[in-house]
C-alpha cells in the first residue's frame, strides 16, 4: 500500500466514525450515563487542578516566611521579624480556607495529593515560627485550631434554591497527621540552619538547645519505625543528617570553642558541614 493509498484508507476510517456517531441515539440509556460521567470527571479535573494551583500559592508564601524567620539571629529586636511572619502566615492560612471550600462536601483523600506539599510547607512553616517563640514543638490540635473560618455565602455546597441567600457558616481544615509529620521533618533542617546562623552570631547556647530538641524529634520519630507512612522513612534519613551536623557543631564548640575566635566559627562549621556532606555523597 502506497502513501496515497494509507491516507484515503484513514479518511474513510474517520468519516465511518463520525457516521457511526451521527447514528447513534443520544437518548439512550448508556449514552446519557456517559455523559454524566464526563462531567463529574471533568468537574473533577478542574477542582484538583485548583487545588494544586492554591497549593503552590502556599508553598511559595511559607517558604517566604521561612527565610523571613532565619533573619532573627541578624538583628536586635526579634519580635519584628516574629510578627512580620505571623502576618505572612495569616495570609497563608486565608489560601488554605480556599482548599477548605473547594473540598467542602467532597472526599478529601480524593483530592490529597493536590494540596499535600503547600500543606507541609505551612506546617514547616508554623512549626518553625512557633519554636522560635516559645521553644517548643506545637501539636497537630494547635495547628489544627487556627484553620477555622467563617465564611459568607450559600451555605450549600449543592447551591439548592431552598439554603439562605447569604448565611455565614463555618468552615474546617484537618490537617492529616501524616502532613504533619513530614513538616516536622523538614522542620529539622531549618533548625540546623539556625544552629548554624546563631554560632556565627556569636550565640554559643542556641546550638546546645537545638540538639536536645532534635534529638527529641529523631526519638519520637524512631517510635513510628516502619509503621508510619513511607515518606515518612524517606525523611528519617535527612533528619538524621541534620541531627549529626547540629551535634558536630556541639562537639566543636565544646571542644575547640575557646580557641576558634567567635567571628570564624560559622566558617568552620560551613567547612566541616560541606566535608560530610561530600562523605555521604560518595558512600
Amino acid at each position: 500500500m502506497n502513501k496515497r493509498e494509507g491516507e484515503g484508507w484513514s479518511r474513510r476510517n474517520a468519516e465511518a466514525a463520525q457516521e457511526r456517531d451521527a447514528l447513534a441515539n443520544s437518548s439512550s440509556p448508556v449514552i446519557a450515563a456517559f455523559k454524566v460521567f464526563q462531567q463529574e470527571l471533568d468537574t473533577r479535573h478542574d477542582k484538583y487542578e485548583r487545588l494544586v494551583k492554591i497549593s503552590r500559592d502556599i508553598t511559595i508564601e511559607s517558604k517566604r516566611s521561612i527565610f523571613l524567620l532565619h533573619r532573627v539571629t541578624n538583628i536586635p529586636d526579634p519580635e519584628v521579624v516574629l510578627n512580620e511572619a505571623e502576618s505572612k502566615l495569616d495570609g497563608v492560612r486565608q489560601k488554605i480556607g480556599q482548599i477548605a471550600e473547594e473540598l467542602r462536601g467532597e472526599d478529601i483523600y480524593q483530592f490529597h495529593r493536590a494540596f499535600t506539599p503547600g500543606i507541609q510547607e505551612y506546617v514547616e512553616a508554623i512549626t518553625f515560627l512557633h519554636y522560635i517563640r516559645h521553644r517548643s514543638l506545637i501539636s497537630l490540635e494547635e495547628i489544627n485550631a487556627k484553620l477555622v473560618f467563617m465564611k459568607t455565602g450559600n451555605a450549600d455546597p449543592k447551591g439548592l434554591a431552598e439554603a439562605p441567600p447569604s448565611s455565614a457558616h463555618v468552615l474546617t481544615f484537618q490537617v492529616t497527621p501524616a502532613d504533619y509529620l513530614l513538616g516536622v521533618a523538614d522542620l529539622t533542617g531549618e533548625l540546623m540552619r539556625l544552629c548554624i546562623g546563631s554560632v556565627g552570631n556569636g550565640d554559643i547556647d542556641t546550638p546546645f538547645q537545638l540538639s536536645q530538641f532534635l534529638r527529641q524529634i529523631h526519638d519520637g520519630f524512631s517510635y513510628i519505625g516502619n509503621t508510619g507512612p513511607y515518606e515518612v522513612s524517606k525523611k528519617l534519613h535527612t533528619l538524621r543528617q541534620s541531627l549529626g551536623k547540629v551535634e558536630d557543631a556541639c562537639y566543636t564548640l565544646r571542644v575547640r570553642g575557646s580557641e576558634i575566635p567567635k567571628h570564624m566559627l560559622a566558617d568552620v562549621f560551613c567547612t566541616r558541614t560541606t566535608h560530610m556532606d561530600t562523605e555521604e555523597g560518595v558512600v
